[in-house]
């Protein structure tokens, strides 16, 4: 079978068990605080597990993009290494919730694995939890008499806390697992040692492909467990992995998930693949690292300097420094494997076919520039010294961290000088890095504190700005030393942050309206709307007041309304692709990131915003849709984000039918004419083929030109009220050109009388002439040019000149090349003069020059001239 047919036949299957095939999540998480990456297959339902949403489906089945590259789950220095570890990698699942449990679950894996997928009984063994007396759990026996029904009972195996009982973090719902591994070995592997004996012990052919979690409890901060109101099943299934086994392979990459970029890699290097290890490791890399740099961008998550952007940024020059070292790829590479890798998984996840030529040039862009950075490093390490042939762990640590270094390639460049690398003191520079990391990031989640009887909690906030509510739960954070409370309301009006759009602030009210909290913020977290206060009310019983702090929710609004009008008005000037990359709205302004590949002139931007004001003119009433089947809005041809999850039924907001139609959860104007004007302030480049607008539109656009038109006042009374300011301010330039070359010319005749002059004032010392003297020259180029002059004039020179420009001292230093042959240094002998007048600087052996704060310590200056001097 191939890699799709097996992919398929999965998803067939549990279809033919009526669950619903759901599509992939995005990569990259946007409403989950605690994650950056999806990492398992259960992260899109985390929602679902905690009871803080509405089951539609209570069986479900999907391939998820997963991504384990940061914190706990981080194998990425095996990739490539081994032959079963991925950044990305699909997890096959099937889920239950609340509906069936260990019975169907269990029947269910056997039966797809050895009636649809054949593998043979005698290749599998079985996990079941043996118990935890700490904990107080006892051995799942329902599990162990489950399966054998049908599993040989020496191939069922008792397994420990850490391999058998699954945790979705330090709280939050766990249970029981039962895990099913496959033994890969040849018979003759086989006869030697016992599988069983194998199972769980890292060994490459004896690999888990399934797990089978049964949800059961959930974990609260103490360390308790309680009992979940209903059971649920959550598997997952590692893809690669399963296609290896199917494909009768001893590792993942010797499959057709890998091998067709595996093998592009092998013919452009030149280097057949099998034929070294260190070669093979690096393409294997590539191969691998490819797929979790293209759907991360293809999800919407740019290269960048922090958190998920930085995480994809390491992985892409883990890949290119592996190309460079092993491969000798020393011109941009990788990108080239983005068009394989898009057709490839074409018809299973379409995000990257469409996006391809976007992918691949943020690919090369980030290449080129990973490039220069990694050819500065090799020159940095050439220059360093290393002390008893040892290089500095502190060293080998900033090459990692400042030029991308893998410690493995600091180790290789220094034993080709025959050097070796302090990898303990690495270590320790490594370690305190994370640590500090971690303490920066540290967030101390009490658990949440029921008050009313749990409800969905239920967002009204489109259509009221204030309602009467209750607190249904609260809970204690603690982050950077501040201690916040997060309350959660049964209804609220308060909008999450989301999309772009800032969460709303306000205040929570008693009923009398005497008492009030403020809410400083409003976030998603898994679907349940998180209201942040830093008190809580006395009494958290009986009804309360929500209310949104009217006047930045509209200012707010109106920045978003404009976002729309904008990603619209772009399409119509740039082209159809340009599409949204990133956006923020808040009440002071609008920032909107999207895909376009060249500087945005000004005559387009001009256009932009004509366009966009024309349509605020127009006052275009909102139409507002909810809970329109997602597919019946996309094929009316609205505007989708790339990277957003969009649920069965979706929001879809218009201005003008065949203007702007997106798919948008957050809060817009009644009508376009609220937003009252727009102004672009600002275009530039965020990363390869993205370009970013700043606007303001309502009250601080008509600021912004109350400003301009204040400006433009003051201006022409300093013109005496010029009615043509181009003319006015042209002809000044022109004055001022002509005055320029007028001082020029007057100094230039000042330089040369001087020159004559100083000649007469030339002292021998030593078969050396000295000058030393105070210059009254207003400009820092006449000084250096009289001095240049007066070299080719005198040999033997040993020039010191001191100034006094606007109030500032100085100090010229000019040697002949003769003297500079003897030693004299003409930086050094600056830097020490400086010191007289509270300065310093620097420049060449035979000129150079300080400045200072000092002008009383010029005397001086001159009086040391002569110290400088040998004399011998």
């Amino acid at each position: 079978m191939t890699a799709k047919e097996i992919r398929q036949a999965f998803l067939s299957f549990f279809e033919s068990k009526q669950h619903h095939v759901v599509p992939s999540a995005p990569i990259v998480v946007k409403n989950d605080p605690t994650l950056m990456f999806t990492n398992a297959g259960m992260n899109q339902f985390k929602d679902l597990f905690l009871g803080e949403a509405a089951v539609k489906y209570s069986r479900v089945a999907d391939t998820q993009r997963c991504l384990r590259v940061s914190g706990k789950h981080n194998d990425l220095e095996e990739v490539g290494i081994d032959t079963y570890h991925h950044t990305m990698f699909e997890m096959l699942g099937n889920w239950s919730f609340g509906d069936y449990f260990k019975k169907e679950a269990i029947a269910w894996s056997w039966e797809l694995l050895t009636e649809v997928y054949k593998i043979p009984k005698e290749k599998l063994y079985v996990t079941y939890f043996e118990g935890d007396e700490k904990e107080g759990l006892e051995k799942d026996q329902e599990a162990y008499d489950l399966w054998k029904q049908y599993v040989d009972e020496s191939h069922i195996l008792p397994g420990n806390k850490k391999d058998n009982f699954w945790e979705m973090g330090d709280t939050g719902p766990c249970g029981p697992c039962s895990e099913i591994h496959v033994d890969c070995r040849t018979d003759e592997e086989k006869a030697l040692v016992d599988g069983a004996s194998l199972v769980n012990a890292d060994h490459p052919q004896v690999i888990e492909i399934w797990n089978n979690v049964f949800m059961q409890f959930n974990r609260l901060k103490d360390g308790s467990l309680q009992s979940l109101p209903a059971k649920h099943v959550d598997t997952g299934m590692g893809f690669e992995r399963l296609v290896r086994v199917l494909q009768d392979k001893t590792s993942n990459y010797d499959t057709d998930v890998f091998q067709p970029l595996i093998q592009f890699i092998s013919d452009k290097a030149g280097i057949k693949y099998g034929a070294d290890e260190k070669t093979d490791i690096a393409m294997r890399v590539m191969a691998d690292h490819i797929r979790a740099i293209s759907f991360v961008i293809a999800d919407g998550q740019l290269p960048s300097n922090n958190k998920a952007g930085y995480v994809i940024r390491r992985i892409l020059r883990r890949a290119v420094r592996y190309a460079y070292t092993f491969l000798n790829f020393k011109e941009p590479f990788l990108n080239q494997l983005v068009p394989l890798l898009a057709d490839q998984f074409k018809g299973v996840f379409d995000e990257l076919i469409s996006q391809q030529d976007f992918v691949q040039k943020v690919v090369l862009e980030e290449e080129v520039s990973f490039l220069r950075t990694l050819s500065t490093g090799i020159q940095r390490f050439e220059k360093y010294q290393a002390a008893n042939h040892v290089v500095e762990g502190a060293f080998a640590f900033e090459l990692s961290d400042t030029f991308g270094f893998p410690i493995d390639l600091t180790e290789l460049m220094a034993r080709e000088k025959g050097w070796s690398v302090d990898l303990l003191g690495y270590e320790q520079a490594l370690k305190k890095q994370k640590d500090d990391s971690r303490a920066a990031t540290a967030i101390d989640t009490g658990d949440w504190i029921v008050v009313n009887a749990e409800d969905q909690s239920e967002f009204v906030g489109y259509d009221d700005l204030e309602i009467e509510t209750e607190i249904l739960k609260y809970r204690k954070v603690k982050a950077k030393g501040k201690e916040q409370y997060q309350i959660v309301l049964r209804q609220t009006p308060f909008y999450a942050e989301s999309g772009g759009q800032v969460g709303d602030t306000g205040r929570l009210e008693d009923h009398s309206r005497q008492f009030w909290v403020d809410i400083t913020d409003t976030k998603k977290e898994n679907g349940l709307t998180v209201h942040f206060t830093d008190i809580l009310p006395d009494n958290l019983e009986g009804k309360f007041w929500a209310v949104v702090d009217e006047d930045k929710r509209i200012l707010t609004e109106d920045n978003h309304s404009a976002t729309h009008l904008l990603h619209a008005a772009l399409k119509q000037v740039l082209g159809k692709h340009v599409n949204q990359k990133g956006s923020l709205v808040n009440a002071d302004y609008l920032r909107f990131d999207f895909s376009h590949f060249a500087k945005v002139t000004d005559e387009e931007l001009a256009q932009i915003e004509v366009i966009v004001n024309q349509k605020i003119r127009q006052n275009i009433k909102l139409k507002e849709q909810r809970n329109v089947p997602y597919q019946d809005a996309i094929e009316s041809g609205v505007t989708a984000l790339f990277g957003e999850k969009y649920g069965d039924f979706v929001r879809v907001i218009t201005f003008d039918d065949h203007f702007s139609k997106e798919l948008c959860g957050g809060t817009h104007v009644k009508a376009t004419g609220q937003i009252g004007s727009f102004k672009i302030v600002s275009e530039s480049a965020v990363a390869a083929g993205v370009r970013r607008i700043e606007a303001i539109t309502a009250d601080k656009a008509e600021q912004f030109f109350l400003d301009q038109r204040r400006e433009l006042g003051h201006l022409k009374a300093l013109l005496n009220g010029s009615k043509d300011l181009s003319a006015s301010v042209q002809a000044l330039l022109d004055e001022n050109a002509k005055l320029k070359k007028e001082i020029e010319k007057s100094t230039l005749e000042r330089v040369n009388n001087l020159k004559h002059e100083i000649v007469h004032h030339v002292r021998g010392i030593n078969g050396i002439n000295l000058i030393a003297k105070h210059i009254d020259l207003q400009s820092a180029e006449a000084v250096k040019n009289l001095a240049f002059s007066l070299k080719d004039m005198i040999d033997n020179l040993f020039l010191i000149f001191t100034t006094e420009i606007d109030g500032k001292p100085g100090i010229t230093v000019m040697l002949s090349d003769h003297l500079v042959k003897k030693g004299l240094n003409a930086s050094n002998i600056v830097r020490e003069l400086g010191k007289e007048i509270q300065g310093g600087g620097g420049g060449q052996p035979f000129y150079a020059t300080a400045g200072g704060k000092n002008p009383a310590g010029l005397k001086a200056v001159l009086e040391k001239a002569e110290n400088f001097i040998p004399h011998h």
